[in-house]
């Protein structure tokens, strides 16, 4: 029976990491490993999942550095002897060991504009395109683990920009109610400045640590960023602007 050898962070802000050596069969991920830890060495080990099928997004941590769902991470990836290190995610406040506190998120979630219909056809029906379709479908794919906004610099590396600032995760549920041919809401509640669109450089580390792979800059951020420069800097809308004195 082989043997992990993992390194896990214990404690809040002032813990530290603790190394264990944990036995593992075959066809194990790092999740069972962790579980299996707490069954047998360390009981107070506080870890949070769910499904673990890689559907729910509950057991996000940072694996060796990279943040990862725990549940999809196969231990025959790791060379034999090799220090497994995880830790929880670091954008967010701990709570305790691999525990983050993610109620931010939620929070901007509440400020994020409703999908507003259009009236439904004369026999009750609404109809799309089926590319419509299958745009909003890729962003319904999005299972919140939160892993996007971890890695997102302006949340990780800038909070005190958080206010303003709705996220990756939140950019495609933006990106599907402005893309909906059916939406009535005024373009500008999409891409106002208040959800930090202008903060986002495009880098699309939140693209590359996606499990769902979810197209998430070149799909939802990059046209969300192309509506605003034509809401607001759009020059004949700017002189429609003047001369009528609205907006």
């Amino acid at each position: 029976m082989p043997t992990a050898h993992l390194r896990v962070w214990r404690g809040d802000n002032d813990g530290e990491y603790v190394e264990y050596d944990v036995d593992y069969e075959e066809g194990m991920v790092v999740l069972d490993v962790v579980h299996r830890l707490q069954a047998t060495q360390a009981g107070d080990l506080a870890v949070r999942w769910n499904c673990k099928a890689g559907k729910c997004g509950s057991c996000s941590a940072e694996i060796n550095g990279k943040p990862q769902l725990q549940c999809m991470q196969r231990m025959e990836q790791y060379a034999g002897g090799e220090t497994i290190t995880i830790a929880p995610l670091k954008a967010f406040p701990l709570i305790r060991d691999l525990v983050t506190d993610v109620a931010w998120n939620y929070a901007k979630a509440k400020t994020i504009p409703t999908l507003k219909l259009t009236p439904p056809d004369a026999d009750g029906n609404r109809r799309m395109a089926q590319i419509d379709m299958d745009r909003g479908q890729e962003f319904r794919k999005c299972i919140e683990c939160f892993i996007c906004q971890d890695v997102c610099h302006v949340i990780r590396d800038h909070p005190d920009n958080m206010d303003d600032f709705a996220g990756p995760r939140f950019f495609i549920r933006l990106a599907e109610i402005a893309m909906h041919p059916l939406d009535t809401n005024a373009k500008r509640d999409t891409v106002q400045h208040g959800f930090g669109l202008d903060y986002c450089n495009i880098t699309k580390c939140c693209t590359d640590v996606c499990p769902e792979g979810i197209h998430i800059t070149d799909n939802a951020i990059i046209p969300l960023k192309e509506r605003r420069v034509d809401e607001f800097h759009d020059p004949l809308r700017a002189l429609a602007r003047k001369l009528t004195g609205k907006g």
